[in-house]
């Protein structure tokens, strides 16, 4: 894990006292928050956002006898509860609401602390702000009782705009933190997730009028938690996606795992080609689901070797000819091994793929240029690169600078120029080491002895 960049945690620190200072007001005097409608808000976007695993939500038989797997609710599903309490409080009790169930709710991933506190912080700010959205759109007025409320056109546009500034906000926020945290450009780091999140926040937006309506009628509050219920049944389906992934994510890691006990020269080769291949595809404007295929490609590239006996994938000295026609045939092994994962989809083709070259030289069929699937032809730089730059039985690690010109000498006839530019500028930015798989690193002044083959074509291929 890499420790949080001081540039971060000090965003997250801003951002901490700006949510702060934003719901301090409710609870100085004179105060005009009603404490009874933002306490049971705030109870029940807590009881929706806490990562209980219960039978209904989390839970679901393996459907083999065995157990079943444990699935947590996704931070946002309960949004409309926040989006009602900004239709229904002022701006600083509106952000109050969300400080329980941010506070309370699980984190998986380190660092827990500085990851806890940003939700927070961000989902307070983003709240404070659709409050006073929906402040001035006239909400309290389109919402309050007595002859001709609600009024609903009036409502309908306060919510409309509170869940477009919620999501405006919380992305805004998501970006600055991924920028500094990842060392990412801000065009790169905020690529696709306004896309991605508009939609959904429009719906709790509606969903959320639906609570305030029914809050501000004759039934009250519990009239409005009847809209909970289509909340839990869209955390349902997300759970069901979410074991689906890690289904897909266990079936992976079990191949990548087989690899690596087979072939130890290796380990962890192709955990970092899929990381290195998503730097690529970030920098060719790639997000969402092409992301995932081309990691899942990178990660499992080598999975052919599987098929390849043991003796040739270990042999220390240099390969015989038939024994590269044995090792060549490994592309071709994994797209067979691989072929029946519907998941995978483009990611099958790069498996076998990923050591043809651009000038037609490359096996297994000799494509060239174009003809090579764009996901095979960014694998392809990621493997070359680390195979370059990570110990082998055969070579010592290379430093970063002398695999980066060597790629760029192959460039144009091993290799997409486009796909070697994109990994020199992402590595310009991330300053990668070079990782080495062999027990004994390559210290930084270490004389690294050339290849007994080409560096772009070693003698096991990577």
């Amino acid at each position: 894990m890499q420790p949080l960049p001081r540039t971060a945690r000090a965003y997250i620190l801003c951002a901490a006292l700006g949510a702060g200072a934003c719901a301090l007001p409710a609870l100085l005097p004179p105060s005009p928050t009603p404490w009874a409608t933002a306490g049971l808000l705030a109870a029940l976007y807590a009881l929706g956002e806490l990562p209980a695993r219960c039978r209904l939500l989390g839970r679901f038989p393996s459907g083999s006898g065995g157990s079943g797997g444990s699935v947590p609710v996704g931070a946002g599903s309960f949004f409309p509860v926040l989006l009602a309490a900004a239709l229904l409080l002022p701006p600083a009790a509106a952000a109050l609401t969300a400080l329980p169930g941010c506070l309370l709710a699980r984190v998986d991933e380190a660092p827990a602390g500085w990851r806890r506190t940003w939700r927070t912080a961000a989902t307070a700010l983003a709240t404070w702000a659709a409050a006073h959205t929906a402040a001035a759109l006239h909400a309290p007025a389109a919402l309050a009782t007595g002859p001709g409320a609600p009024d609903v056109p009036r409502a309908l546009a306060a919510a409309l705009g509170a869940a477009l500034v919620l999501c405006l906000v919380l992305t805004a926020l998501d970006t600055g933190v991924r920028a500094l945290a990842d060392g990412l450009p801000l065009r790169a780091a905020r690529r696709g997730h306004l896309g991605r999140a508009l939609a959904p926040h429009l719906v709790h937006g509606l969903a959320g009028l639906m609570m305030a309506v029914l809050w501000r009628s004759p039934y009250g509050p519990a009239a409005a938690l009847l809209v909970l219920l289509p909340m839990y049944l869209s955390c349902w389906v997300f759970a069901q996606y979410h074991r689906e992934r890690a289904a897909h994510q266990s079936t992976i890691r079990a191949l990548v795992q087989a690899v690596d006990i087979k072939d130890s020269y290796t380990r962890g080769h192709s955990e970092r080609v899929g990381h290195a291949s998503v730097l690529i595809a970030r920098e060719l404007g790639m997000d969402g689901d092409r992301l995932d295929t081309v990691r899942f490609a990178g990660i499992l590239h080598d999975v052919g070797k599987l098929g390849v006996p043991t003796r040739v994938l270990r042999k220390d000295g240099p390969l015989t000819p038939e024994e590269r026609r044995i090792i060549e045939l490994h592309p071709e092994y994994g797209h067979e091994m691989i072929r029946g994962i519907g998941f995978l989809g483009e990611a099958r083709e790069a498996v076998l793929h990923h050591h043809e070259r651009i000038d037609g030289s490359g096996y297994p069929y000799g494509l060239r240029g174009e003809e090579i699937p764009e996901c095979a032809r960014i694998v392809a730089v990621a493997d070359a690169f680390d195979a370059m730059t990570s110990t082998r039985s055969y070579s010592r690690a290379r430093p970063v600078a002398t695999a980066l010109a060597e790629l760029e000498r192959c460039a144009g006839s091993h290799f997409d120029p486009r796909m070697v530019d994109a990994l020199t500028r992402a590595l310009g930015r991330f300053c990668r080491k070079p990782a080495v798989t062999a027990d004994e690193p390559a210290g930084p002044g270490a004389q690294v002895p050339a290849p007994r083959t080409s560096a772009a074509q070693p003698k096991e291929p990577a």
